[in-house]
């Protein structure tokens, strides 16, 4: 076999390898099961305003909402191998929309609790932001929906401490949990494999 041969023979086995590797990756976004079997939400929710503040043991660490903003404390329940799960975050509106894809604009950025190096989120403002302009002719085609901004979020399952986030009021968060299906699979050189 000549080296010219060779080389494709070892860019076609590299290609087949990180192409079975991509199609084998499998997750699902699921809750947590609920002890009595049923794929119920197990997350604990809180959202306080400045007005209705209460101080939880579990959060006292973190600043108090400002005016006009809230504060949601997402609670997640212990798992056996919280390595194997994930948390989305979505933050946006629930708005009356038509056939236009739309999205809000704001920035989500992660702050840390002076003194205690925990993390928490923040969106200062919300607002409209860029969209399609189709006409849309067909009056059904005007729905409620969630309308996000463009920042979200993935973070690694950790239940020893709640996910806080500050958002201007009227604001929602959405979430859900990942759960890894498969296996890791690994690309190897064909070099590698040869010595």
């Amino acid at each position: 076999m000549n080296s010219l041969t060779l080389k494709a023979a070892k860019h076609a086995f590299s290609t087949t390898a990180l192409a079975l590797s991509l199609l084998s990756f499998n997750a699902l976004a699921t809750s947590p099961v609920h002890p009595s079997g049923h794929n119920q939400n197990m997350i604990t929710t809180q959202a306080f305003s400045s007005t209705d503040y209460q101080r939880q043991e579990t959060t006292k660490m973190f600043p108090t909402p400002d005016e006009n903003m809230e504060q949601h404390i997402l609670t997640l329940p212990e798992l056996s191998d919280e390595s194997n799960y994930m948390v989305e975050i979505q933050i946006g509106q629930t708005k009356m929309v038509d056939c236009n894809q739309q999205m809000l604009t704001g920035e989500l950025k992660q702050h840390s609790v002076k003194g205690w190096g925990y993390t928490y989120y923040q969106v200062d403002s919300i607002s409209e932001g860029p969209s399609t302009r189709m006409a849309c002719i067909r009056k059904e085609e005007h729905k409620e929906a969630f309308v996000q901004i463009r920042d979200e979020l993935k973070l690694n399952y950790d239940s020893r401490l709640a996910k806080v986030f500050y958002l201007p009021k009227g604001s929602e968060l959405r979430y859900r949990v990942w759960k890894v299906e498969s296996q890791f699979n690994y690309s190897k050189s064909a070099v590698a494999e040869n010595s």
